[in-house]
């Protein structure tokens, strides 16, 4: 077995691992990430693409902002369509100036990915049975297996920013971690397309045939959602039957100027809440899907990832650079408090613009009073816009 040392050994290369170890590197702090699929495979997955402020300030700070901030869209508002009419949320108006940038994910692992090249970074894909072991002592390390032989990792700290289904929280033991978890019956049928967007904002729409989203990646590469049942499958949704649904879902100003055009990637996404805690034990720290999950409503997923890589980052700068280990004793009670707010609002926004199958005539006249009562407050727009453009970390 070969062996090899390290301050830092992260599980996981997507975009939240890539990140902490970027920042790290640029300030003198040692890392090792490890990934068990190709670089291909992480760089073709299609996942979000709204930027709270706060990442967009880590992109900066990380020194990938470049491409970012020469190709991402600035956005200042969001549109709510709603009982046949549409209404403009004045992000940058209710808070105090802030925006949310419009970069797909699958650009932000790209940047990172160059910029770990150039500073030589150290990125194994196709690590199989990543194992950490020793987490309650001051000597952790990881083991895997990478094209037929076994290595170790000794290190000091370890992330778990494997995703949901990684290795990582599993490896918490079941009489310590907790999991709240809600389940919603619906799923988003996502298409993405080489048309123009609909909208020069995001179209948030509620319709009693459920909701939509007319979202984007840049002004030549669309994404569209509906909400589908969980029954439904990708195969029985051809693309005409698509663009027909979204047209009986939007307001007729935004159904008449859509441009549709074939799917270059199609698909089906549950919905779910999902927390666990605590987000760390002994030496293992987890981060982003690995703890929690949120339903895309909000765009709140790869976002509150980022604020877990704000406190962990900041953790392990006082730690080597100060001797002071406060912020990592006390990164998962403050790390879910803003998760848990992060939560609140995806499910209230799930909640404000999905049809779900029980609801009776007085939880849609609910509904309507929740949107009415949005758009008649200054205070309510200004906690909405709070929440969309990012909590402070």
């Amino acid at each position: 077995m070969s062996q090899s040392t390290t301050q830092v050994a992260i599980i996981g290369g997507g975009p939240s691992g890539l990140l902490l170890s970027q920042l790290l590197h640029r300030q003198g702090i040692d890392s090792v990430v490890l990934e068990r699929q190709t670089r291909d495979y992480v760089l073709g997955r299609i996942r979000a693409g709204v930027l709270e402020r706060g990442f967009v300030e880590l992109m900066r700070e990380a020194g990938c902002a470049a491409r970012m901030e020469a190709e991402g869209e600035e956005h200042h508002g969001v549109y709510l369509a709603h009982q046949g009419r549409m209404d403009r949320i004045d992000l940058a108006g209710s808070a105090d100036g802030a925006t949310v940038m419009v970069y797909g994910q699958t650009e932000v692992t790209r940047d990172l990915y160059e910029a770990r090249d150039a500073m030589g970074g150290i990125v194994i894909h196709q690590a199989d049975k990543v194992q950490p072991h020793d987490l309650k002592s001051q000597t952790p390390y990881v083991t895997y297996e990478k094209d037929g032989a076994q290595h170790r990792i000794d290190c000091d700290f370890i992330i778990g920013a494997d995703g949901f289904h990684g290795v990582s929280r599993k490896s918490i033991p079941a009489d310590v971690l907790r999991e709240y978890e809600k389940v919603y019956p619906f799923g988003w049928l996502g298409v993405l397309s080489e048309t123009k967007p609909a909208s020069p904002e995001l179209v948030y729409a509620r319709h009693e045939r459920g909701f939509a989203l007319c979202s984007m990646r840049s002004q030549v590469l669309s994404r569209y959602y509906i909400q589908v049942p969980l029954t439904d499958k990708v195969e029985d949704w051809s693309d005409e039957a698509f663009w027909t649904e979204l047209k009986a879902r939007l307001p007729k100003e935004v159904a008449e100027g859509l441009q549709t055009g074939a799917s270059i990637e199609k698909s089906i996404a549950p919905l779910r809440s999902f927390v666990a805690e605590p987000m760390r034990y002994g030496q293992l720290f987890l981060a982003g899907d690995a703890a929690h999950i949120v339903p895309p409503t909000g765009a709140k997923g790869l976002n509150s990832a980022a604020s877990d890589i704000y406190y962990l980052y900041h953790g392990f700068l006082d730690h080597y650079q100060k001797g002071d280990s406060a912020g990592l004793e006390g990164y998962s009670e403050k790390a879910l408090a803003r998760v848990w707010k992060a939560e609140r609002f995806s499910w209230w926004m799930t909640n404000l613009l999905h049809r779900f199958p029980d609801m009776s005539a007085a939880d849609l006249r609910l509904q309507c009073a929740d949107l009415d009562y949005l758009f008649s407050s200054e205070a309510a727009q200004a906690s909405m816009a709070e929440n969309y453009v990012g909590l402070p970390y």
